[in-house]
């Protein structure tokens, strides 16, 4: 793989400055900041503002230093794809490879399975997660066929959304009726959950209750998402052709076009925690703005 740093895309037309005033910074182009992964996914920023992600096919994660050095952070990685950190700085890694939800200590890399199995079955494929301020984890589980897995198919009765308590051992399933949930993040105060059910083109809005459970489900926006996160202003930001930006009430305010056929996912990261990382296809991407985005 090589870096590309400094390498300024010009942003197109479809950029409107108006729609996209309030969130980047000015004359802000978007970054090549890295290529030549396979197909890169789930950016989680470290306290510092230090950006972590998935090279899933190449079994690798990465990091992407505040000071524009990358390096190697853990290989193998368990087929890792969502990742988040807790609130102990600790990597949540959605392991694809055996179904498993991972813990790392970092930088050692050291690894605890949080959970490896469902009463004995295997999940469908943990996907994203987002660790809520007490510790508590929720994380998709939709279905997507690997070519690393012995051939099988769900053994489960579908594609939910779970919880995992900071103290439990197993986690509960707390959205069952989605067809096929993906990306998902929560609010910074811990009361609000956003899930995107892909499959049906819609992005849904939870209240969290204190046991972990959903209540009060709300269509937020009739897009899906493959990966998601919030800025501190509360605008969230959806994933797929290229990253699409909704103002708290469900109304799109802008979109960043990238140069790939699918942008996978996004976070907030950088010394200052106001750049927009962008994981597309083989690269990876970084525009500034003008917001900063939740710790």
């Amino acid at each position: 793989m090589k870096t590309a740093l400094p390498c300024l895309l010009a942003l197109p037309a479809a950029l409107s400055a108006q729609a996209t005033a309030p969130i980047l910074a000015p004359d802000a182009p978007v970054q090549l900041l890295a290529e030549g992964f396979k197909f890169t996914e789930g950016p989680a920023a470290d306290p510092a503002g230090n950006v972590y992600f998935t090279d899933q096919p190449n079994n690798r994660i990465w990091k992407w230093s505040v000071e524009n050095k990358l390096s190697l952070c853990k290989e193998p990685a368990g087929r890792a794809n969502g990742l988040y950190f807790d609130p102990a700085g600790r990597l949540i890694a959605c392991a694809d490879e055996k179904n498993e939800l991972w813990r790392l200590t970092l930088p050692e890399g050291t690894v605890e399975v949080l959970v490896k199995d469902l009463a004995g079955k295997h999940l469908n494929g943990p996907n994203d997660v987002w660790v809520r301020p007490d510790g508590g984890i929720y994380f998709t589980d939709p279905f997507y066929k690997r070519d690393y897995w012995t051939p099988r198919s769900s053994e489960l009765d579908g594609q939910h959304v779970y919880y995992l308590a900071p103290s439990a051992k197993s986690p509960v399933a707390v959205a069952r009726d989605l067809q096929q949930p993906n990306g998902l993040v929560g609010s910074p105060d811990g009361q609000t959950l956003f899930v995107a059910d892909i499959r049906a083109k819609q992005t849904w809005r939870y209240a969290l209750r204190p046991d972990g459970t959903l209540a009060d489900k709300t269509l937020f926006c009739p897009m899906g998402s493959d990966g998601m996160t919030l800025d501190a202003s509360g605008n969230l930001y959806l994933t797929g052709q290229g990253v699409t930006i909704f103002n708290p009430q469900g109304k799109q305010i802008g979109h960043i076009p990238i140069p790939e056929s699918w942008t996978a996912n996004v976070c907030f990261g950088g010394k200052e925690h106001d750049t927009l990382f962008i994981t597309a296809m083989d690269s990876l991407y970084a525009v500034k703005t003008k917001v900063k985005g939740t710790r």
